[in-house]
């Protein structure tokens, strides 16, 4: 999971909990996703990468660079 990319499709912000579009497994799921960076908020549609995976669904994410 550490370092695929992936599409946000519910807002990560402080106090928030996102969601998260990443190909895994020959298609794509949903996870939970947290901010790497306290603070940032990551729109709706960013493309991010995952930092650290939490199983089973959660990920902290931070925005990439495009």
């Amino acid at each position: 999971m550490v370092g695929r990319q992936g599409r946000v499709t519910g807002k990560i912000g402080p106090g928030l909990v996102g969601e998260v579009m990443v190909p895994i497994r020959g298609g794509v799921e949903a996870f939970y996703a947290y901010p790497s960076v306290p603070d940032e908020e990551i729109a709706v549609g960013a493309i991010i990468i995952v930092v650290e995976y939490s199983p089973p669904r959660t990920v902290y994410v931070v925005r990439a660079v495009v």
